[in-house]
C-alpha cells in the first residue's frame, strides 16, 4: 500500500503522518481511555483542540484580527445559499464571475435569493481557455459583493491574481486553493472552503469572514447558516463535526512543520511544473488551459486517441495510481495533487504516461 497515489479531486488523499497520528490516536486520545470523537465539543479537552487548530491556521494563513474562523457544516454547496443570505440585501445585486463548473454552481444557487449579475469571464484563444482581461468584467461598483472562485477543479482553471473589487467586499470559494499558496485575506470580505481538498476530511467547511460583513443576515436564514450566530457562538451552536475539526488541526500542524504555506506552494508548483511539461511535450496527451491561467492543483488532460481512455484507466490503477478519471461534464483524465500528494505520487503518473504512450502509439 505504501506506494498506492490517489488522484482524487475529492475527498481526496490525506498526508500520510497525518493519518498515522490519527491512527494511533483513535481508540484512545491523549490517554482518556475514549477516541476524540467521543468527546463532548463543550468540554476542556476539545475545546483546547478546536483553539489550537484555530491558532493555527491564523498562523498559517496570517488572518488579521479583524476576522473570525468559522468551522461549519454543509460544504461549499451550503456556502453557495449562505453567501446571499448573509450578505445580499433583497434591494441590491451581487457580481459572479464564472471560470468552470463550480462558479456556475454558485451562481444558480444564489439566483434564489437575487438578483445576481452573471459576468462570463473565459474564454478561447487558439484552442486554449484562458480568464478574460478583468477590464472587461463591467463590475458593478455598487453590488453587494463580487464573488469568484479562484481555482476550478472540474475545469482545472486557476486564477492567481486577486480581483480588483475597489472596495467591494470580495468573496472567494477557496475550496481547492486555501493553503497550496499564500494569500492576503486583508484582500477579501468572505472566504469559504470544503475541507475535503487541503484542509481534512469532508464534512467541515471553514468561513473565514471580516467583523464588518456579520450582523446581515436576513430574518429567513436559517440559524446554522447565519454567520453572526456561528461567531457568537464560536461554531458550536450546534456540534460541530469534531473528529473532522480534529484532523483539520492535525493537517495545519503538518503544514507548519512543512515550513508553512510558502514552503508548500514551492512543492506544488514543482509537482504542478513536472506534469505539465511531461504533457506539453507529448503528441499523445493533451491540455487545453492557456499557461497563464493551469491550475496547480487539478490537471485535466485528454488523449488524442479517446478510444483508450478505458485502458488508461485500468492499467493506470493496476499501477497503484488511483482516480484519475475526468469528471464526466469535461471527460478525458485529471489528476488533482493537492498538498498531500507528493512529488513521487507526480513522478510515477508520468513513469506511467511515458510506459503507456509508447505501448499505445
Amino acid at each position: 500500500m505504501s506506494g498506492v497515489y490517489n488522484f482524487c479531486a475529492g475527498p481526496a488523499m490525506l498526508p500520510k503522518p497525518v493519518m498515522a497520528k490519527a491512527q494511533e490516536e483513535l481508540v484512545n486520545w491523549q490517554g482518556l481511555g475514549v477516541s476524540v470523537m467521543e468527546l463532548s465539543h463543550r468540554s476542556p479537552e476539545f475545546i483546547a483542540v478546536a483553539t489550537q487548530a484555530e491558532q493555527d491556521l491564523r498562523e498559517l494563513l496570517n488572518i488579521p484580527d479583524n476576522y473570525k474562523v468559522l468551522f461549519c457544516h454543509g460544504g461549499g454547496r451550503g456556502q453557495f445559499s449562505a453567501v446571499p443570505m448573509n450578505l445580499l440585501p433583497k434591494d441590491n445585486s451581487a457580481d459572479y464571475l464564472v471560470t468552470g463548473s463550480w462558479s456556475k454552481s454558485a451562481v444558480a444557487e444564489a439566483k434564489h435569493y437575487g438578483d445576481i449579475n452573471v459576468i462570463e469571464a473565459v474564454e478561447e484563444h487558439n484552442g486554449e481557455k484562458c480568464v478574460t482581461c478583468p477590464t472587461t468584467w463591467g463590475l458593478n461598483p455598487d453590488a453587494a459583493y463580487v464573488h469568484y472562485c479562484p481555482n476550478e477543479t472540474v475545469d482545472g482553471i486557476e486564477m492567481f491574481d486577486v480581483p480588483e473589487t475597489n472596495g467591494v467586499p470580495l468573496v472567494a470559494d477557496m475550496s481547492s486553493t486555501i493553503l497550496s499558496r499564500p494569500i492576503d485575506i486583508s484582500k477579501f470580505g468572505v472566504i469559504y472552503a470544503g475541507a475535503q481538498k487541503n484542509i481534512g476530511p469532508s464534512g467541515l467547511t471553514l468561513v473565514i469572514i471580516r467583523d464588518d460583513l456579520l450582523g446581515n443576515a436576513r430574518k429567513t436564514t436559517p440559524a446554522v447558516l447565519d454567520y453572526t450566530i456561528t461567531a457568537e457562538k464560536e461554531s458550536m451552536f450546534n456540534t460541530p463535526p469534531t473528529y473532522a475539526w480534529y484532523l483539520a488541526g492535525l493537517v495545519f500542524q503538518w503544514l507548519k512543520n512543512l515550513g508553512g504555506v510558502s514552503a508548500v506552494e514551492a512543492k506544488n508548483i514543482e509537482k504542478a511544473q513536472k506534469l505539465y511539461q511531461f504533457i506539453d511535450q507529448s503528441d499523445f496527451y493533451i491540455n487545453t488551459i492557456s499557461a497563464e491561467n493551469r491550475s496547480r492543483m487539478n490537471v485535466p488532460f485528454w488523449l488524442k486517441d479517446e478510444s483508450l481512455n478505458n485502458a488508461f484507466l485500468q492499467q493506470s490503477e493496476d499501477a497503484d495510481l488511483l482516480a484519475l478519471k475526468g469528471h464526466r461534464s469535461v471527460g478525458g483524465m485529471r489528476a488533482s495533487i493537492y498538498n498531500a500528494m507528493p512529488v513521487e505520487g507526480v513522478e510515477a503518473l508520468i513513469t506511467f504516461m511515458k510506459k503507456f504512450e509508447q505501448e499505445n502509439k
